[in-house]
């Protein structure tokens, strides 16, 4: 059967979505039904709109608890599971970090001032959000706080994508935000999908492929943003612990049963480092990761099967 592609830019990244059908009508009805949840997600999830939740939890910080949708609210709650399971390391306060501190553009020359660093690193506290289940309210405890789905929403969104789809009766199809990739069933030929670890210091190149089906991927690398200071590279995957971009890793890539749980893992893993991440990732059902370090030396969790080129 064929497969009917689709590329849209949604929330600030580029989407692909990709399903084998018979019936072309049918195909880009479903794509484009898929389109605009991604669209309900981001109006759901920006920090940019007024009028959104998201906004209002960040207005009302220190001042007043706001009641959110249940889906807000289970997925600030499954955030802070994985918050709590990796110690602070994954944390939607980031958001709460000064933008202006780091833009990672070539106007950066100078590393951002530790005082003011140090100012805006203190309101990163994920033990300071307050979840009400009963009357369904998010409370920012401390004034300044801001929440952020930057490291789990494109994950989100791509599970709902592939929610729609499957629901309209796709048995087979894929959707990559970004590096973020859902994929079930099997691709137009008749095998699984294909997924690529690339080189970090050569992204045009790839170092391991893997079958991915019923599944979910995601990768964050240090060659996706970056700047550089005085000769050294400052990638934008930024420790929430400290308020600068982890050393030691270029490269991690996690397996999981959902595209938001893989999107979610990729940072804390980053901030960790290798040997404690790999023992996190090793003690979770049904979660593998592969990671790069910083010296091209490439680590598996114990259960991932690749085909190495």
């Amino acid at each position: 059967m064929p497969l009917f592609q689709r590329t849209d830019l949604l929330m600030g990244n580029r989407f692909d979505l990709g399903i084998v059908s018979e019936n072309s009508m049918d195909a880009n009805a479903g794509l484009a039904e898929a389109v605009e949840e991604i669209k309900r997600i981001e109006r759901l999830l920006t920090t940019f709109d007024e009028r959104s939740q998201t906004n209002q939890i960040n207005v009302h910080a220190g001042i007043a608890p706001v009641e959110v949708d249940q889906e807000v609210f289970d997925l600030i709650a499954r955030a802070q599971k994985i918050a709590n399971l990796t110690q602070g390391a994954f944390d939607l306060s980031y958001g709460s970090l000064d933008k202006r501190l780091w833009n990672f553009d070539q106007k950066m020359t100078s590393l951002p001032d530790p005082i003011e660093m140090a100012k805006s690193v203190r309101l990163i506290d994920y033990q300071a959000i307050e979840l009400d289940s009963e009357n369904l309210t998010v409370f920012l405890r401390n004034k300044g706080m801001r929440i952020g789905f930057g490291g789990i929403g494109k994950g989100y969104a791509a599970d709902r994508a592939k929610s729609v789809l499957v629901k309209h009766g796709f048995q087979h199809g894929v959707v990559n935000a970004s590096g973020d990739m859902s994929a079930w069933g099997l691709n137009e030929r008749g095998l699984a999908w294909q997924v690529a670890i690339v080189d970090p210091d050569d992204p045009q190149k790839t170092i391991a492929h893997f079958d991915l089906t019923n599944a979910a991927v995601a990768t964050s690398g240090n060659y996706e943003k970056f700047v550089m200071i005085a000769g050294k590279k400052y990638s934008h995957t930024i420790s929430p612990k400290t308020g600068y971009p982890i050393q030691g890793i270029k490269s991690v890539s996690v397996f999981a049963p959902v595209a938001e749980l893989a999107d979610a893992l990729t940072t804390p893993i980053a901030v960790m480092g290798v040997e404690v991440g790999l023992d996190l990732v090793n003690q979770l059902n049904g979660i593998n990761c592969v990671i790069i370090d910083d010296d091209n030396r490439i680590y598996q969790s114990k259960n991932i099967i690749a085909s190495v080129t």
